[in-house]
């Protein structure tokens, strides 16, 4: 955009196509206006303000999950807790995508749930957080398509979690929503509503 840079670069011997000179003085003509010759102003807009609120929280998302970086928790909107495969990174990432909330999760593991205890990470941050449950039968059923005949996707073993995870839930007073048979956007509807949280976008 910068003229007098526009200018050194013709003098060079390298291949050159000026597309700000060739079509920038058509557009001024035809629309009656002079350009700024001012580069990023295009970013300067609401629409673009948005976007980069929700790509910062999409990254925020997407380095936070699964309990990565529990360090970071204090940057959270929102932190889901709940079993694995109860839809908590779905559910963060259109939470960021959507509304701009910077939303992390944490998977409740077998040691978790057999101390019966929500680890410090969680209870340093623990009016942030927001429960996930899930029927075991349907656990068991995604369970089987990521990992078939394991342990892990027994009905058994997700009865136990279930129940488990529940526990904590009710002995640390956590707001609650059932993933089974609701969509992505029905579970961040009632964890916005529920946290009073504000979208960004």
């Amino acid at each position: 955009m910068n003229p007098r840079i526009r200018e050194k670069i013709a003098t060079s011997e390298g291949f050159r196509i000026d597309i700000i000179g060739t079509f920038l003085p058509s557009l001024e003509k035809e629309l009656g206006a002079v350009s700024s010759y001012q580069v990023g102003l295009n970013h300067d807009n609401p629409a673009c303000d948005r976007a980069l609120v929700r790509m910062n929280a999409l990254n925020y998302a997407l380095d936070n999950d699964d309990g990565m970086k529990t360090r970071y928790y204090g940057d959270a909107d929102i932190i889901l807790v709940g079993v694995s495969r109860s839809a908590k990174t779905p559910t963060c990432l259109y939470i960021a995508m959507q509304h701009g909330i910077f939303a992390a999760n944490y998977p409740l593991t077998d040691d978790d749930l057999t101390k019966g205890e929500l680890p410090r990470c969680l209870l340093e941050h623990r009016s942030k957080l927001f429960a996930l449950t899930i029927e075991p039968k349907r656990l068991s059923e995604i369970r089987e398509q990521r990992r078939a005949s394991s342990s892990y996707a027994s009905l058994r073993q997700c009865q136990w979690e279930v129940k488990e995870a529940e526990y904590l839930y009710r002995k640390w007073r956590l707001p609650v929503v059932d993933s089974t048979a609701i969509s992505v956007e029905e579970i961040a509807t009632q964890i916005i509503v529920g946290k009073n949280l504000n979208r960004r976008v």
